[in-house]
């Protein structure tokens, strides 16, 4: 008897040939076919790569199967007999030379990089290390102790059957998408109309008092934060906290088993199941699911990091090293390590987990995590790297959104607007100039002018679409600017109204940590207060920033519980807060604010000039009839003209007149028009409103003066809706103003108002009755 079936004997489990048949290079990763598995691994500088079956418990290895190779670094190999649900992991051989980069140890047992099915517990256990604790030499030191039995195991999946998981893809027009960050967890473990058995898991997203809350409030598109296999990192090992975010991923494949609901997270075929059961019923609903995705770093961090999957494979190949010494790790990502996306074997494992979660999962896009890492070369950033180019012609991904966070760690990280393509990407501009505009201050305490509002109002052309072009060539839309407030990594919407300065002691970094300086005021007292004039002043800020990032060109993301006025108690880093910090309250929201936000989505689906595909001219060239390259508007297509307040169309020398705030946008297409008046003053404002003539260029004769306009919106909730205002109107202090003309089509009359009766101090329990 060989000695892998002899190792096999007395299991209860099928008896395995020893011998490994020739294996096919493709699909990379362990595939089931023809009454066994397919077996394909990269690893170029390993001399010798095992596959090691375990028993269902994990703990017993059971047998060891050298692979055949390597032919262009693959090893590869097909061994009959081993059915889905079988445990397995990955052993490399290879030299142990630290110095020259390589960290070889066949002693630690490896997950496949392409695992879809991950089960066992991460512990960070000394013996997951390659290097022995205490030694003097450091991670330079080889620690022989075998940790097969405590490792992570992959699990054989079985074919994914079933209806295709993109059959019921809604595909929203990018000019339609109003994107929800959300954490899965986060948004059902306190909600009161979902049922407790299901909260905190995929199945709870998907549950129809989700759905119905989504609806209402018009997003479109669902942007979950990461739900890959993740593992908490070293330093929250017995502190009681976890990485709640799961910004740490180890399994590019495999949905993470915590995000899962009770009764299925232990069996790993059912939590993708549960996972595509939610994709299918948000599709069914009109809702698309974005992933956020960690192809930047992992969690095997620094030199002296654990030993899980890569770098036991191959540290060389997988990760970038310091050119001056390969014994240490380029760090560009402030988490210890940095993905060698150049590679064209990582590029092949990224692209590959993309067209998984696509194809297999049904998922309609991407937002990618510290983005400039994917297109980092030997120069820096390079919008024309391989892996943009790879991932821009592949017709899977042709499909589905990509978004990225323009900036990372390293030198020349901060890369906004220089992504190709049809990229859309996270605008910080964007953030810090509606912050500041209607804060009072702005980054290291300038005041935010009327002419940066501008820029941003209008979807930052001058970053997405500036001359020359900063993203290796092609066009860009407006739609290219994902236009936020607040996301998970920083304060609420309600905390950057409430608080002067971080509160994150609850993480245990003695306040340390979090980033300092975020743009954040308390208008007179830190936290919460009963002082009925903070109160009000807060109130009036937030939803003139809701209206602000709702009607502004690009494409709006609106951070989960924003909605309804959700905090975290100034905490702006609850990357670890399992738990209420970090969980929406929804015991405590504000029912008249998700009336007001549901309001301002409905204002943009009814009016396309809310949402214009095309640039706009630029705010400091000419008013009207041409942007900074000097095109010229046809009569009837839509133009954007801008007004102070004393109705006279600003001029370039206007934009430099410090101290002024005030300001007017007139948007108009021969059949709508709309006038947004903002007046970020703790006083009211009086404007005088332009006649229609001066927004669109009508002729003479079409200049009826400045009456016929109609209050759509007032964010201070002062003026009714539906006040006809005449020669002038005054704006209330803090406060946005949205006004509208009769079209002239009169099939197209719809109108969405706000209703002013949405504003209260009020706040209701969301129940399971909540409709759309």
């Amino acid at each position: 008897m060989s000695a892998a079936s002899a190792i096999s004997a007395g299991t209860g489990l099928p008896a395995i040939p020893a011998a490994v048949e020739p294996g096919r290079h493709e699909p990379l990763g362990v595939t089931v076919r023809d009454g066994g598995v397919n077996i394909a691994v990269f690893s170029a500088h390993a001399t010798r790569v095992e596959f090691c079956l375990f028993d269902d418990t994990g703990t017993r290895e059971l047998s060891r199967h050298a692979l055949e190779g390597p032919v262009d670094g693959l090893w590869t190999g097909f061994l009959a007999g081993v059915a889905p649900g079988r445990l397995y992991g990955l052993r490399a051989h290879g030299p142990h030379a630290p110095r020259e980069g390589h960290r070889f140890n066949p002693a630690k047992l490896l997950l496949d990089p392409y695992a879809r099915e991950i089960v066992g517990e991460f512990r960070n256990l000394p013996e997951d290390h390659g290097y022995p604790f205490g030694h003097p030499d450091g991670p330079f030191a080889l620690d022989e102790r075998d940790n097969g039995a405590t490792a992570l195991k992959a699990r054989v999946a079985a074919p994914l059957t079933g209806p295709g998981p993109r059959a019921n893809a809604p595909r929203h027009a990018p000019r339609d998408v109003v994107l929800y960050e959300v954490h899965v967890k986060g948004f059902s473990m306190r909600h009161p109309g979902i049922p407790e058995a299901l909260r905190g898991s995929y199945a709870a997203l998907a549950h129809p008092v989700a759905i119905a809350h989504f609806q209402r409030l018009g997003v479109t598109t669902l942007s979950l934060l990461p739900v890959q296999f993740a593992v908490d990192e070293p330093h929250l090992s017995g502190t009681g906290l976890s990485n709640y975010w799961g910004y740490n991923t180890l399994g590019f494949f495999a949905p993470d088993p915590r995000l899962a609901s009770a009764a299925v997270r232990h069996d790993p075929s059912a939590v993708v199941a549960e996972f595509r059961a939610m994709v299918h019923a948000l599709h069914e609903a009109g809702l698309e699911v974005v992933l956020d995705v960690v192809y930047n770093h992992t969690p095997e961090g620094n030199e002296w990091g654990p030993t899980l999957s890569l770098r036991g494979l191959d540290q060389k190949s997988y990760y970038r090293l310091q050119p001056d010494d390969p014994s240490l790790m380029e760090n560009l990502t402030a988490c210890g390590n940095t993905v060698q996306v150049e590679h064209p074997r990582v590029t092949q494992l990224v692209l590959d987990s993309l067209r998984h979660w696509v194809g297999e999962m049904g998922v309609d896009g991407f937002r990618f995590d510290l983005a400039p890492v994917l297109g980092r070369t030997d120069q820096g950033h390079d919008p024309r790297s391989a892996f943009y180019t790879a991932l821009r012609q592949d017709p899977l991904l042709a499909q589905v959104h990509l978004i990225a966070e323009p900036w990372d760690a390293g030198p020349q990280g901060y890369q906004l607007g220089r992504f190709p393509g049809r990229f859309m990407e996270w605008n910080d501009k964007f953030r810090d100039a509606a912050r500041g505009f209607w804060l009072g201050h702005g980054p290291e305490g300038r005041r935010i002018d009327r002419a940066e509002f501008a820029r941003r109002f209008s979807a930052s052309r001058d970053v997405f679409d500036p001359t020359p072009p900063t993203n290796g060539g092609g066009a860009r839309s407006p739609l290219a600017s994902i236009n936020f407030l607040a996301v998970h990594d920083g304060y609420t919407l309600a905390d950057l109204v409430s608080h002067s300065h971080k509160h994150n002691e609850a993480n245990g970094e003695d306040n340390r940590d979090g980033r300092d300086g975020e743009l954040c005021g308390n208008f007179g007292v830190e936290g919460p207060t009963d002082d009925p004039a903070i109160r009000d002043t807060r109130e009036r800020v937030r939803r003139a920033m809701l209206a602000t990032l709702l009607l502004s060109q690009g494409t709006p993301m609106l951070y989960s519980g924003d909605e309804f006025g959700n905090g975290q108690g100034g905490n702006n880093n609850a990357y670890c807060q399992d738990n209420p910090i970090g969980w929406l309250d929804w015991p405590a929201a504000d029912e008249s604010l998700i009336a007001y936000t549901a309001a301002l989505t409905r204002l943009r689906r009814d009016h396309a000039l809310l949402r214009h595909a095309r640039w706009f001219p630029s705010p400091q060239g000419e008013a009207r009839g041409g942007g900074d390259d000097g095109e010229v508007e046809a009569p009837g297509q839509p133009t954007l003209c801008w007004f102070d307040a004393t109705g006279h169309e600003m001029r370039e020398q206007d934009w430099r007149i410090d101290g002024r705030t005030a300001l007017a946008a007139a948007l108009g297409d021969g059949e709508d028009r709309l006038l947004l008046m903002v007046n970020p003053d703790a006083s009211p404002t009086p404007f005088t409103l332009p006649a229609r003539g001066d927004i669109d260029g009508s002729s003479d004769s079409d200049r009826d003066g400045a009456g016929g306009w109609t209050l759509l919106l007032d964010s201070s909730g002062e003026t009714p809706t539906g006040h006809r205002g005449e020669d002038g109107v005054t704006v209330p202090a803090r406060a946005l103003m949205l006004w509208g003309r009769p079209r002239t089509n009169a099939a197209s009359t719809s109108r969405a108002h706000i209703d002013t009766d949405t504003r209260s101090n009020s706040t209701n329990t969301l129940s399971s009755d909540t409709t759309p």
